[in-house]
């Protein structure tokens, strides 16, 4: 079974891939360059943290391509096994009527089909069965028909499975090209300890509560949010203990009783979309960067409630100093 969703991601992860080791030319620690200033370095680490952010959500959306492979594969291997018992019972039932039929006559022919180690053998037979009854040769073309479509359903199944592993392997190349952009991010940030560019009007110290005003869902989606204020970002984490931005997104709502996609990509297809930040209210999902690889909740007062990146923890920030604008649109579910 295909999975377009997977050769999707592929590309996606390519398109990633090849992002993060351009953005490491830039300013790589350990080789001679002039001294950056800490505007440069500032500005690397906003690049590094849009290439972090499209790096986990395409890993995120590489698993569950996998996820959807593999279920696929084990429901068409249910089938190869209902398929494997129905083939062996008409075998069974060929026999009974050859031996009954046939009890001590010349049965090379019929034999030759019986004695086969499987089907494929008895596909491969030319075998002379036109003294049998009508009904005798339907049960044998039945049984032909069986390991027609078990033959079909086994080379299903093979497909299948080599998919969901090839989207495996994309999803373990998205984690390692998000690890490199963690790491080199880490060294950046050290070259300036004082400096902190993401984190500009943020607050992360949890207890807090959202100014209000959304409605009942979006309000009890805003605090699961803030309770979960100061836990770590986790790289794929969907909770308790920590969250990525989209993971963050879907349990809040969760909690509000909505099911949302995994993905920033899914998640961007719900509900209706608001392009004009003025318009958002709280609880609406804002989406940033031209790949929608970051999201976080509209908590009112101009400020959002987000897992920002590795290193850091979930917390409120302000909109206008660097957000507003990588604003793409809202979605409200």
């Amino acid at each position: 079974m295909k999975n377009p969703g997977g050769r999707r991601t592929a590309r996606r992860i390519a398109t990633t891939g090849l992002g993060v080791v351009a953005a490491g030319t830039f300013i790589a620690p350990g080789i001679a360059h002039a001294e950056p200033t800490q505007d440069e370095v500032e500005d690397r680490i906003e690049e590094l943290n849009q290439e972090a952010a499209q790096a986990v959500e395409a890993y995120n959306q590489a698993e569950e391509d996998y996820e959807a492979a593999k279920a696929a594969f084990d429901e068409i291997d249910d089938q190869v096994g209902d398929e494997e018992d129905r083939y062996e019972e008409l075998r069974e039932k060929v026999q009974q009527f050859a031996n009954a039929t046939y009890q001590g006559g010349d049965l090379s022919s019929t034999a030759n089909v019986l004695t086969s180690d499987g089907p494929e053998t008895l596909l491969e037979q030319n075998a002379d069965l036109t003294y049998l009854s009508e009904a005798q040769q339907a049960q044998l073309d039945d049984f032909g028909d069986s390991a027609e479509r078990l033959f079909a359903l086994k080379d299903e199944a093979e497909s299948a499975l080599e998919e969901a592993e090839k989207t495996k392997d994309e999803a373990e190349e998205a984690k390692e090209e998000v690890e490199k952009a963690i790491e080199e991010q880490q060294e950046l940030l050290a070259q300036f300890p004082d400096s902190d560019a993401s984190a500009e009007g943020a607050d992360d110290s949890g207890g807090q509560s959202h100014a209000g005003g959304g409605s009942g869902g979006a309000s009890t989606a805003l605090d699961f949010a803030y309770s979960k204020v100061g836990l770590p970002y986790v790289w794929g984490g969907t909770g308790p203990n920590g969250y990525d931005c989209s993971g963050l997104v879907q349990a809040s709502w969760r909690a509000a009783g909505v099911d949302l996609p995994r993905t920033t990509y899914g998640q961007a297809d719900v509900g209706t979309r608001i392009y004009d930040m003025s318009a958002v209210q709280p609880g609406d999902i804002l989406f940033f960067f031209g790949d929608l690889g970051h999201n976080g909740l509209y908590a009112g007062n101009g400020q959002m409630v987000h897992a920002p990146s590795s290193g850091r923890n979930l917390e409120v920030v302000g909109l206008a100093a660097y957000w507003g604008g990588q604003f793409q649109f809202a979605v409200r579910p």
